[in-house]
């Protein structure tokens, strides 16, 4: 079982950098953010999303499909009206023409 965290305590052991991406949704006014999250955080997705959400107020898509490499964009996202991609722990090594640059990563130092 997977021990309950908040908030606080994931970003006391990882460097998320909640707060870039809440600048980062902000700077490009996005309404529709897909998150995508190495295996290691999924199960925190959700608490990432909402604590996101409340911030912002933009809807956000949740990526839970395999993540292969620091730089495995998901394809196939590009016609749902994505107006940012956050990556949590990728590397900035995808071609741009993918994500039209709309894209932040954050880092994830444990």
């Amino acid at each position: 079982m997977i021990k309950e965290r908040t908030i606080k305590d994931l970003n006391e052991e990882y460097n998320l950098d909640l707060g870039g991406a809440v600048q980062s949704i902000k700077k490009v006014k996005a309404k529709l953010v897909l998150v995508q999250f190495p295996d290691g955080l999924k199960p925190y997705a959700t608490a990432i999303v909402d604590y996101l959400k409340e911030k912002t107020g933009a809807d956000f898509l949740i990526y839970l499909g395999s993540c292969f490499g620091a730089c495995d964009y998901p394809v196939g996202m590009e016609n749902l009206g994505i107006d940012l991609t956050i990556q949590f722990g990728h590397s900035s090594l995808m071609p741009s023409y993918l994500n039209d640059g709309k894209e932040f990563k954050a880092s994830i130092n444990k």
